[in-house]
C-alpha cells in the first residue's frame, strides 16, 4: 500500500484546515438541500394500505401512532432472501444495526417504522436474534411496496399527515439509504426537518431552539 507522506504537526494542521473549509462548504450545501426538501410538493395517498403489526392489523395512518410525520423503510426480511429464515437481507440488516433510539425522532413528532413481507412471527424472531427490539417492524399485506418504489429494492419513504389525510413528501433509495440510521439523517429527509430555529424553513413551520428538545431516551414519555 502506498501511504501518504509523513509530515510535521504544523503541516498536518495546515492540511486539516484546508479540508475543513471544504467540509464546511459541504455542510452548508447539505443544509440547503434539506431546505429544498422541506419545500417539495406533497402527494396525497388515497389508497387504503393495510399492515400486520405486533398490535394487529393497522392502516398507513395508524402507523403514525398519532404523530405528525412517518418514515417507512422497506427492508427485505422476506422469505426467499439470502440467509432466510435465520436472517434477512445483509444490507437491510446493516441499516437496522445503525438505527438510533426512536425516542429522539418521537420528540420531533416523527415515527420511524420498518416494513417487510415476512409475517410477524418471523420478524419477531429475527428482531430478537439481532437486537432490533426498538424498531417497530410491520408486515406489508398489499401493494404498498410496489406503489412506493420499493418492490424490488430497499428504500425510505417519508410521509406527513394533516388530520386523517396522508401525504408522501420524500423518497430515497440506493446509496441515499447509506446515510440513514441517525436521528439527524432521518429528520433531514422529512417535510418539517429538524424543526430548529436556525433552519431555513417555510413560514409557520414548527421550530424550537437547538438542545432544548433533546432528551435522555430512558426518561422519554411515549409522545
Amino acid at each position: 500500500m502506498k501511504t501518504p507522506p509523513i509530515v510535521s504537526r504544523e503541516e498536518w494542521d495546515a492540511h486539516r484546515e484546508a479540508l475543513l473549509v471544504k467540509e464546511k462548504e459541504l455542510t452548508r450545501a447539505k443544509d440547503a438541500l434539506a431546505a429544498e426538501r422541506r419545500r417539495m410538493p406533497w402527494l396525497e395517498v388515497t389508497k387504503p394500505y393495510r399492515f400486520d403489526t405486533a398490535a394487529g392489523p393497522r392502516s398507513l395512518l395508524d402507523l403514525f401512532e398519532g404523530r405528525r410525520q412517518l418514515i417507512v423503510y422497506r427492508a427485505f426480511m422476506d422469505p426467499g432472501v439470502h440467509g432466510w429464515p435465520e436472517h434477512g437481507c445483509k444490507g437491510c440488516s446493516l441499516v437496522a444495526d445503525q438505527v438510533a433510539h426512536p425516542a429522539h425522532l418521537n420528540a420531533r413528532d416523527t415515527t420511524l417504522v420498518f416494513a417487510s413481507r415476512a409475517g410477524q412471527e418471523d420478524l419477531s424472531r429475527i428482531k430478537a436474534r439481532m437486537g432490533w427490539e426498538h424498531i417497530p417492524w410491520h408486515t406489508i399485506t398489499d401493494d404498498f411496496d410496489q406503489d412506493f418504489g420499493v418492490d424490488q429494492w430497499h428504500g425510505t419513504n417519508a410521509f406527513i399527515r394533516q388530520d386523517d389525510k396522508v401525504y408522501r413528501t420524500y423518497f430515497l433509495d440506493n446509496r441515499g439509504d447509506e446515510a440513514m440510521g441517525g436521528t439527524w439523517a432521518y429528520l433531514d429527509i422529512t417535510a418539517l426537518g429538524r424543526q430548529e430555529t436556525w433552519e431555513d424553513s417555510p413560514e409557520g413551520y414548527p421550530q424550537s431552539p437547538p438542545y432544548q428538545w433533546w432528551i435522555w431516551h430512558d426518561e422519554a414519555s411515549a409522545s
